[in-house]
């Protein structure tokens, strides 16, 4: 990395060199036999100098420069969004909205001024566009710079001060990187330094490794900067994996093609909801929508700091090709090579396709609350909220608190091996359907049809909703009088107004009253739970009214007190932001 030192840091390392230096002859003088010492010119204090160097990497999505990171907080507009990001975790945030689209054009402005750390903790102000960049062209990318960020030392660290005769000067301990970086930045030509073993360090998998001398450290140093994926690079989507978790994600699941471009041509079509399974001893089976199986080898490996997965069919020539892995979350994987040539496969973890009784059954143990239905594309909001009930001998209820209807259920195998949800309710065409299972988790399924735009998503509720305690305070609050919109603002756009003179009261049985004034005139449907991401979620449901219909969603819940709740919904469309606020009366 590019180092910047500024008069500030040269005062801070002067302060801290006056809490440890005194008169040279109150020490001994003492050997390298008794205590290794290190010269701070030599190649063991520079690896040491690079592994508390400050990482700028995390960033990356925001500033494009691995060498430093910008201070919290700061605020970005991101695709016309206005975003203040106070924490790494609202950095995944930009990602969402980015991520919200797979064609768009992603566009982020920083809001100047910012300030921005460097590798040596050297803190500087940025007040344009232009210096941010001329700063980020001295950044070395793509893990070739010299910041070592595999392997970390635990603190606190002691250490003592030598001068070129080997007599020790002062000692000092330090507590982070910060302060360890500072203290090397702030000795002299000559200098030398030695450490009070044994130090632990820690690498990039939590595992501890403890070094009794210098040697060690050096050693420990070396053998660990390359094991990992350092992320020093402008792409924000890879999500800093390694060979070994890519290797264990594969054979962990099987994985359903849904998208294949290969020289500048869509092969979707061909080989949409194709099914791949990875076996560990390196072969790989893809079933196709018939059923047919074709068989082919697989293997993964590491160069220039990518990890790249090898396909070879016989009969697969447009999946023969050997594949950069550009993204890996909890149920995608994105391969890419060449120019536009793209494969995007999506996980079947957990969903057992050759056992129908297992889906049966955790049908069978919860009831299931709608998140999200389509139905040839169309989003049936009138449906959020409702809950289905799996029951014995094929029957299934689905209700909205008030109303029940009722239908019948079966659990299939259609030709791929997939287990299918067959519903039948005549009352309700928009669940009667034959729901393929896409995505099987501890509270969550999905189905879905991806061609035709039919998706089913349904969130488990089970006993433990109602024994959370989040959920049934925030339950209690609700309850407990009558409610009004505070607040309002669609994509950053104020509705509040439209809401004054109405209040909304929550009772029992999911059921939300809309009043104007004392005259009500509109039933709806809510529900607080914890979705499968652990997330407070209320669901409200106001269909029927075109003002109220507005504010039919899954809304994350912000904050709760017994008289405010704050909510936000961002939409998985375009990445727009909603907010509202309900306060009681």
């Amino acid at each position: 990395m590019k180092k910047y030192l500024k008069f500030a840091a040269y005062v801070s390392l002067l302060m801290m060199a006056l809490a440890f230096t005194s008169c040279q002859d109150e020490f001994e003088n003492i050997t390298t036999d008794d205590q290794e010492t290190i010269d701070v010119n030599s190649a063991t204090a520079k690896l040491i100098t690079n592994t508390v160097s400050n990482d700028g990497s995390f960033d990356n999505i925001v500033d494009g420069a691995s060498c430093f990171a910008i201070q919290f907080p700061y605020t970005v507009e991101v695709n016309g969004l206005e975003i203040t990001i106070n924490s790494v975790q609202d950095l995944r945030l930009i990602e969402e909205i980015f991520d919200a689209l797979e064609d768009d054009v992603d566009l982020l402005e920083i809001i100047f001024p910012i300030t921005i750390t460097l590798a040596d903790f050297t803190e500087i102000v940025i007040n344009n566009k232009q210096d941010l960049r001329e700063l980020a062209e001295d950044c070395i990318e793509g893990g070739g710079d010299d910041d070592i960020e595999c392997i970390d030392f635990v603190y606190p660290i002691t250490l003592f001060t030598f001068n070129a005769e080997e007599v020790e000067t002062g000692s000092v301990t330090v507590n982070s990187d910060k302060e360890l970086r500072r203290f090397l930045a702030g000795l002299d030509e000559g200098d030398l330094i030695s450490i009070d073993f044994p130090v632990v360090m820690e690498l990039y998998d939590g595992t501890e490794v403890r070094v009794s001398n210098n040697a060690e450290l050096a050693a420990a140093i070396e053998s660990a900067k390359d094991m990992c994926d350092e992320d020093d690079d402008d792409d924000f989507n890879d999500d800093d994996f390694t060979k070994e978790r890519l290797d264990n994600y594969l054979v962990e699941c099987p994985w359903l093609v849904r998208e294949v471009k290969r020289n500048g041509e869509n092969q979707t079509d061909q080989y949409f909801e194709y099914v791949m399974n990875f076996k560990e001893n390196g072969e790989v089976t893809v079933r196709d929508r018939e059923g047919n199986v074709l068989n082919g080898e697989w293997n993964t490996r590491v160069a220039d700091h990518a990890v790249l997965l090898k396909l070879e069919f016989d009969v697969l020539v447009d999946f023969s090709l050997e594949w950069f892995v550009y993204e890996i979350d909890d149920n995608r994987i994105k391969l890419y090579a060449g120019d536009g040539d793209r494969i995007i496969l999506k996980s079947l973890c957990d969903a057992t396709t050759d056992d129908p009784d297992t889906l049966r059954e955790i049908l069978k143990e919860c009831s299931w609350v709608i998140k999200n239905v389509k139905n040839q594309g169309e989003e049936i909001d009138r449906l959020l909220g409702y809950e289905f009930s799996f029951q014995p001998m094929g029957v299934v209820t689905l209700s909205n608190g008030e109303n029940t209807s009722e239908g019948s259920w079966e659990i299939t195998l259609n030709n791929q091996g997939r287990l299918v949800m067959a519903i039948t309710m005549g009352n309700e065409p928009g669940v009667s359907f034959e729901w393929p299972l896409s995505d099987l988790r501890d509270k969550r399924l999905k189905f879905e049809v991806e061609e035709t735009d039919y998706e089913l998503v349904l969130i488990r509720n089970c006993n433990d909703q109602a024994n959370d305690g989040d959920v049934a305070e925030i339950r209690n609050y609700m309850l407990g009088g009558d409610w009004v919109v505070t607040q309002y603002k669609e994509d950053g756009i104020e509705q509040t107004a439209n809401y004054q003179g109405y209040s909304l009261a929550f009772s029992p049985m999911h059921r939300v009253t809309v009043s104007e004034g004392q005259d009500p005139f509109l039933d709806g449907l809510w529900r607080v739970l914890r979705d499968d991401e652990g997330k407070l979620k209320l669901y409200l449901n106001l269909d029927g009214n075109s003002l109220f219909e507005e504010l039919t969603d899954d809304w994350d819940i912000v904050s709760v007190t017994n008289t405010r709740i704050e909510l936000k919904d961002i939409s998985g469309g375009d990445g727009s932001i909603d907010n509202l606020v309900f306060e009681k009366l």
